[in-house]
This record gives C-alpha cells, sequence and structure tokens, in this order.
C-alpha cells in the first residue's frame, strides 16, 4: 500500500530558499466521462510553498510533488473535524446553561470564525506539518 499524496504540477516561481508550484485540485468526479454533462464535476489552481534550494529546477517545469497520506487527513482534522467538534461542543453547553435553542446556535456559529482565524496565526506552525518534496518528471 503506497502511502503518499502525488500531484503533478508546474513551477510557477522560484525564489532562493521556495519554489512555487501550481497544481490543478479535482474532484473526485473530475475524471469521469459524464462530467460534460454534470456540475458536480470541478476543478481549481492551487499554488503549494515548498521550502528548499532547488538550483537545478526551472520555470515552467512540470514536476511531481510528493507528501504523506497522513498529511491529507490531518488537513481534514483540522479543517472539518475539529471545528464540527468545536461547534457542537458550544452549542450543547450553551444548551445545558438554559440558552435558548437561537443563542446555542448562534453562540456555536459564533465560534468558528474564531477558530479559523487562530488556524489563520499559526499557518506558518501548521506549514512545518504540511512539508511535501518535489521531484523531475523527466
Amino acid at each position: 500500500m503506497d502511502n503518499t499524496i502525488h500531484h503533478t504540477g508546474i513551477i510557477e516561481r522560484i525564489d532562493p530558499d521556495k519554489v512555487y508550484v501550481k497544481i490543478c485540485q479535482q474532484s473526485a468526479c473530475a475524471g469521469c466521462h459524464a462530467k460534460s454533462m454534470c456540475n458536480a464535476s470541478e476543478s481549481k489552481d492551487r499554488i503549494i510553498e515548498i521550502e528548499g534550494v532547488y538550483d537545478s529546477f526551472q520555470l515552467n517545469e512540470e514536476v511531481e510533488l510528493k507528501g504523506r497520506e497522513s498529511m491529507g487527513y490531518l488537513a481534514i482534522f483540522y479543517a472539518f473535524l475539529l471545528p464540527l467538534l468545536l461547534l457542537l461542543t458550544v452549542i450543547i453547553f450553551s444548551l445545558e446553561m438554559n440558552r435558548s435553542e437561537t443563542v446555542s446556535a448562534l453562540a456555536g456559529l459564533a465560534v468558528l470564525p474564531a477558530y479559523y482565524s487562530v488556524l489563520y496565526f499559526f499557518r506558518d506552525k501548521l506549514k512545518k506539518k504540511f512539508v511535501f518534496a518535489m521531484k523531475k518528471l523527466n
């Protein structure tokens, strides 16, 4: 079983200590033969920062990015699971404090911008957990 994530991308920019690679992130149904008839298929371009010195790479070169599968699970945890648990905890706690359902729901929703703000402020620390390796395709 291969425990790595593979993405093919094109080098957009090269800095002395970073390389920026553009990947096309596709939904699961983007490869479907019926995608032209369906509105559910979509793809988005993402820029991935790869830290390190890569002197042998050039602009517009096609490369392969590799990362651990566990990074994907960690991203799902931080982006979806933890905020959901936080939302439900605040709602249940608020209901237990004899607040109305409306106030409890608003309190649960109010905690989400705070959570995502904390994630934003710790983005540099989180970047260290999400590390991709880059190699030439040729």
